[in-house]
């Protein structure tokens, strides 16, 4: 099961918070997002574990940090790669599958997730 490709990509994108952090991102017409903004809206993920996943999914190539070191303090900026836009259509069906298996929510199905403010 180690070549699995399932497998593999579960374990990237399985941990707690992951996706979430993604849709965050993907969220608003900002396209960046600094640390404390992600915090707010993940209103109960600790500093630690939204630390640790904002790492792993950079490692991981789902997201880019930009850090502006030209000012004190520093700024450090998150933002989807290309490869984590692409990934927001997983997320998407995942919306999809949900609506259609598992919740009635009229206003989630037709609202776009871009422009969700929940």
């Amino acid at each position: 099961m180690k070549d699995c490709t399932i497998y593999k990509t579960v374990d990237i994108i399985g941990k707690k918070w992951s996706l979430c952090i993604l849709l965050e991102l993907y969220k608003g017409e900002n396209k960046q997002k600094r640390f404390n903004e992600l915090k707010n809206k993940l209103q109960d993920v600790t500093p630690k574990t939204l630390s640790a996943r904002l790492k792993e999914l950079e490692e991981e190539g789902f997201i880019v940090k930009r850090v502006d070191d030209s000012a004190v303090p520093i700024k450090s900026e998150y933002s989807l790669s290309e490869s984590g836009e692409d990934f927001i259509r997983v997320i998407q069906d995942i919306k999809k599958w949900g609506l259609r298996w598992k919740f009635e929510n009229e206003e989630c199905k037709n609202s776009n997730c871009k422009l969700c403010q929940l």
